[in-house]
């Protein structure tokens, strides 16, 4: 087919051998070649594009989630579940006290002082074990507050008959607290401090010296200003005076240190413990550890490999729902303090409790209702804090400074742990 003479200029027209019509001023292509053939990138079709670009999204996907379940699964394998004290505790359960408001929990925090598995370093292993720390925990409600109080492991309670180790069953009796964990491990304490208190106890967990040495290390360490040197070879600890980073080892001799410090009380070890733990409070607040998954895993970990807990907190998840629900409550509102007591009036070397100020403090706790804490009167011993004795900063239960109907008990806030 010929161009037509009427043909306007630059208009496309069939080649004569019937080929695609081409624009005036185009070079000659050579035999067989499009113009759409010419030399390039090869380009992938969309549609195989969208395919790859699903296949990559699908393995990140399927890693991500594969790290995740090992992580997951190693945290939750770590943890030990008590479920003999559960089935323990199941036997009484008609003289336990009835729960407390919904929301509100109270955890049994039990320092264990077995010097088995990876504790032997700090004594003989004699067979048995005794509370070296235990604390009574509240959690309010609304999580407004939480309230941690410490319970002379020197307090004389009556202990009832508990079920040993061995299966025979100790005798009720009137003795110092920390033999209730001797006795019959944590159901035994459980069961004591919910006679003493008439407050159910929801949860429990024990945590050993590795534990406990363990998380401070996971945290980098925990400031704390000493205003005179720590030295006691029975807690392996040596400090000097002044502004510094205590790593785990540290930190145990220094909440483990008694008898060369001070008067030798446990009451002086108690106020050192609170410091202590205020300033790890005030640690993992500040420094984004329950914000960073990063942060938050050697924390974890190094947690959940020393922790003996019952059913409801031995997984993740139980242990992340308590986490969580805390870390909302300012560092004012996390409280400690020591049961309200005085000396014994049969052993100077022994506590008992200061009535009626410790049943309204338990009551307090009980039916979820706040308490306040005040600053302790200088101790004599610069370390720690009061010496627990008749007229000391044992006593509390009085009207809060300001008019407040709430009342007050000697103690302190994790707003100034540490250096603070």
């Amino acid at each position: 087919m010929t161009e037509s003479p009427d043909t306007p200029p630059g208009r496309r027209r069939r080649s004569e051998g019937g080929g695609r019509a081409r624009f005036r001023g185009w070079p000659e292509r050579p035999a067989g070649l499009l113009w759409t053939d010419r030399p390039g990138p090869p380009r992938t079709p969309p549609r195989r594009r969208l395919r790859a670009a699903a296949l990559a999204l699908t393995v990140a996907v399927v890693a991500s989630a594969g790290l995740g379940w090992a992580v997951w699964t190693r945290l939750n394998g770590n943890i030990r579940s008590d479920r003999a004290t559960e089935r323990e505790l199941e036997k009484y359960e008609s003289e336990r006290p009835p729960a407390g408001p919904k929301g509100a929990q109270n955890i049994l925090l039990i320092g264990s002082d077995n010097r088995g598995g990876g504790n032997g370093e700090y004594g003989e292993d004699s067979g048995t074990q005794r509370s070296d720390t235990t604390i009574l925990l509240h959690l309010a409600a609304n999580r407004a507050s939480a309230t941690a109080v410490s319970v002379p492991r020197d307090l004389m309670v009556q202990v009832p008959h508990c079920k040993r180790s061995d299966g025979s069953e100790s005798e009720p009796q009137t003795v110092q607290f920390n033999w209730a964990f001797a006795f019959g491990g944590a159901a035994c304490a459980i069961r004591t401090v919910e006679r003493m208190t008439r407050i159910r106890i929801d949860h429990h967990i024990v945590v050993d010296f590795t534990g406990f040495k363990n998380m401070v290390d996971a945290v980098h360490g925990v400031q704390m200003c000493l205003p005179r040197p720590v030295r006691d070879d029975e807690a392996h600890v040596s400090l000097p005076a002044g502004r510094q980073t205590l790593d785990g080892e540290a930190a145990l001799g220094y909440v483990r240190a008694r008898k060369s410090l001070g008067d030798g009380s446990d009451t002086q070890r108690m106020a050192r413990q609170q410091q202590f733990l205020a300033a790890l409070v005030r640690k993992v607040q500040s420094n984004g550890v329950l914000l960073n998954p990063m942060r938050l895993y050697p924390v974890l970990d190094a947690a959940t490999s020393s922790l003996t807990t019952d059913a409801g907190l031995a997984s993740i998840r139980g242990l992340y729902e308590l986490v969580r629900s805390m870390r909302s409550i300012p560092t004012a509102h996390v409280q400690f303090l020591t049961v309200p007591r005085t000396e014994y009036r049969y052993d100077p070397n022994r506590d008992q409790l200061v009535q009626p100020d410790a049943d309204r403090l338990f009551g307090r706790l009980r039916d979820d209702r706040p308490v306040a804490v005040v600053p302790q009167p200088p101790a004599r011993e610069a370390v720690g804090g009061g010496d627990g004795k008749a007229g000391s900063p044992g006593r509390g239960g009085r009207p809060a400074p300001g008019g407040s109907s709430t009342p007050a008990f000697p103690g302190s806030t994790a707003e100034h742990g540490g250096c603070e």
